[in-house]
């Protein structure tokens, strides 16, 4: 295990890598409950809460984010050697399900497909040496409000979620009635994982799903309904293998858009995140890359098809991965402990089933609000970069699609850019997705 992860020479311990994994899984177990959640509305559409065919695409999909998270977790761990945990992302999931299933009417075996393709061309661009031309090509303020844009978005959709937030036909939208069950259940636990962070509690966000579950259970509310916490393993069948790739589909041109759009925002989180996890733990000299940077990012590329393959949506590497690293992780070891950690939670659906909406509602607007924080690098005083990025920003939850964001986003930025003199600022590239995207908003919105 010593020459196998270069313990000694990364200052480590085995006691040390275990407990930095156990502390990761704990910051980011939510999401096997929070993300079957979300894609459940996909694949089973309109079947109730409790119902033997949602019961069976939650358990599938409960199944299906534990191997997806737990093999590229692998990879990253035994390939890369990093302390970097993956599972599928937040943002991407809802694009999966509110936009591309339920917006554009893409069957949800066909999204899986784009998605497995995604994965692909990430693996291509990573083995061949070009992510670095294609992380040039992108501007950088656009990169940044990407990231606070899906942070908006996520936080709409838990609002959403908890009927805080209502539709309203003067207004469109309007604040619900705050004595809904769901509702106080929710604010209840957003300011219990606000305080849980703010106190830095190992797996805050997971706690306050769990306490917002059983307060749930209280008859005052009564929105959860136990449904136990150990059971046998789901099955996967629901889910597995069920993605579609047919010629039609490779034909059309929304397909390419879900495509796109899956591979930028993984692409750009995933170098953000690598990045900043790398710095933190000291791999970053010299302003370079970190070494075996290309290792890291073929196992969240792997990680991406594989997870389709098995029935969720785009897998990246998770922040979460920090509160390891401050635990003094510093190998593959920290984040084999996390795969193996994720596998154990196979027996735990009924958990999964037991925990309801208004419980995930706080993990999603506060991870929402996590997300804004790369607000603070935008150049705003530079009105030819603020307000691309702004567009980006707020067309995502009023549009609620990321990839009309993206899409508004990198077309206004050559054309402010042209227009304000500053038309050497413009890559080649960003024309041509440009053109790409208005061809999508023009006729493949309506």
């Amino acid at each position: 295990m010593e020459k196998f992860f270069k313990l000694k020479e990364n200052g480590t311990t085995v006691t040390t890598e275990i407990l930095a994994g156990v502390t990761i899984f704990l910051s980011m177990a939510y999401i096997l409950f929070v993300n079957p959640n979300i894609l459940v509305t996909a694949m089973a559409p309109g079947a109730d809460v409790g119902s033997s065919v949602y019961s069976q695409f939650f358990g599938a999909i409960m199944v299906a984010t534990i191997f997806g998270a737990a093999t590229a977790t692998l990879v990253m761990g035994l390939y890369a050697n990093y302390p970097f945990a993956l599972a599928p992302g937040m943002g991407l999931n809802a694009y999966f399900t509110y936009t591309v299933v339920l917006k554009m009417g893409i069957p949800w075996q066909v999204a899986l497909g784009a998605i497995f393709v995604e994965g692909i061309i990430f693996i291509l661009l990573t083995a061949s040496g070009a992510r670095s031309f294609v992380v040039k090509a992108i501007p950088q303020n656009v990169k940044f409000a990407t990231s606070a844009g899906i942070g908006l978005f996520i936080a709409f959709i838990g609002l959403k979620s908890a009927n805080i937030i209502v539709s309203n036909p003067a207004t469109f939208v309007g604040l619900g009635d705050l004595t809904d069950s769901s509702a106080m259940v929710a604010i209840i636990g957003l300011i219990i994982t606000a305080v849980l962070f703010a106190l830095k509690v190992p797996g805050s966000i997971l706690l306050g799903i769990i306490i917002s579950t059983i307060i749930g259970a209280f008859p005052v509310f009564g929105v959860t309904h136990y449904q136990g916490i150990v059971g046998k393993i789901p099955s996967i069948a629901p889910t597995f293998m069920k993605l579609q790739l047919s010629w039609g589909d490779l034909l059309t041109g929304s397909f390419w858009v879900v495509v796109l759009t899956f591979f930028f925002v993984d692409f750009f989180d995933t170098l953000g995140t690598l990045t900043g996890l790398a710095q933190s733990a000291g791999f970053v000299k010299n302003g370079e890359d970190f070494p075996r940077s290309n290792k890291a990012y073929m196992a969240d590329a792997i990680g991406t098809s594989v997870g389709a393959l098995f029935g969720t949506s785009t897998v990246t590497t998770y922040i979460e991965s920090e509160t390891g690293i401050a635990q003094g992780g510093r190998t593959g070891l920290t984040s084999v402990t996390v795969a193996v950690l994720m596998l154990l939670m196979l027996f735990f659906s009924p958990l999964g089933l037991t925990i309801p909406a208004a419980a995930t509602a706080p993990a999603l607007i506060f991870v929402g609000s996590l997300m804004l924080k790369n607000l603070t690098k935008i150049k705003w005083e530079d009105t030819t970069e603020a307000v691309p990025a702004f567009i980006t920003i707020i067309m995502m939850p009023l549009t609620y699609s990321i990839a009309n964001g993206i899409a508004l986003g990198l077309v206004v930025y050559p054309l402010v850019k042209l227009f304000s003199g500053k038309g050497k600022d413009i890559h080649w590239l960003n024309w041509i997705l440009a053109i790409a995207f208005v061809y999508y908003l023009v006729f493949l919105q309506h």
